[in-house]
């Protein structure tokens, strides 16, 4: 009977961290909130300096002699992480690979909307599987196959690369196509070219800059002199 391993941070396979009243060692090398060395410390005591800060106890490096033992809100630690994870997969690009079917005779129409299907999924940066079937007789004319594979790399060379190249597989011939790296670079330049675009139209006025003055004189016209009388003031009638 094989006896089960047990883990070094403790029973039951829990993965999380020892905290508080979990640590059982003795003595702990005790690190503070801001990453400060506390020294090492009976383990007692560095309980009773996380309670009093509000905070955890947590065993951060369980294999090092004396455990090292971190003050920290737990809590928001676990919090955090998570937040972290969840956005690191938000932002993962998943590829994807989309078979697309075709005859050694194919009608024209039906070769380019499923051609026009393979660049749109390859302009989303992910992968196409092209297949050739083949039929009864049609086994013995696999030069037909390799004419239609041959006519796909052409028609997509400016979108693709393959990736594999073509081979039989029981009545099956196939390739699998992968985005063109220059094609995706440049998706990448425009997208950040329309976003700088529109972030500078979005973009309001300068602080500081003086508000627009009366138009410029037509060109020709003399400037006012300083010495120009000014206009008469109303007379006052003064008491009669």
């Amino acid at each position: 009977m094989a006896i089960p391993q047990r883990d070094p941070r403790g029973s039951s396979g829990n993965r999380d961290a020892r905290t508080n009243r979990r640590i059982k060692a003795r003595e702990v090398r005790l690190v503070g909130p801001e990453g400060e060395q506390l020294g090492v410390l009976p383990v007692e005591q560095a309980l009773a300096r996380a309670q009093e800060m509000g905070m955890d106890l947590v065993e951060v490096s369980p294999m090092a002699k004396p455990p090292v033992c971190k003050i920290m809100d737990y809590g928001k630690f676990k919090y955090l992480e998570k937040k972290k994870q969840n956005e690191a997969k938000k932002k993962q690009v998943v590829v994807q690979l989309k078979e697309v079917k075709l005859r050694p005779r194919t009608e024209e129409h039906d070769y380019d909307v499923k051609i026009k299907k393979v660049r749109e999924f390859l302009g989303e940066a992910n992968k196409a599987r092209i297949t050739v079937m083949f039929r009864g007789r049609e086994m013995s004319h696999k030069e037909l196959g390799q004419k239609v594979l041959q006519r796909v790399i052409e028609d997509l060379r400016d979108v693709a690369v393959i990736e594999a190249a073509p081979r039989v597989e029981g009545r099956q011939m196939f390739m699998i196509l992968a985005p063109n790296p220059r094609m995706l670079q440049a998706q990448r330049d425009r997208a950040r070219a329309q976003a700088a675009q529109a972030v500078a139209q979005a973009a309001p006025a300068s602080p500081g800059v003086p508000p627009p003055g009366p138009p410029p004189a037509p060109a020709g016209a003399a400037p006012p002199s300083p010495l120009a009388a000014p206009a008469p003031e109303p007379a006052n009638p003064g008491p009669r």
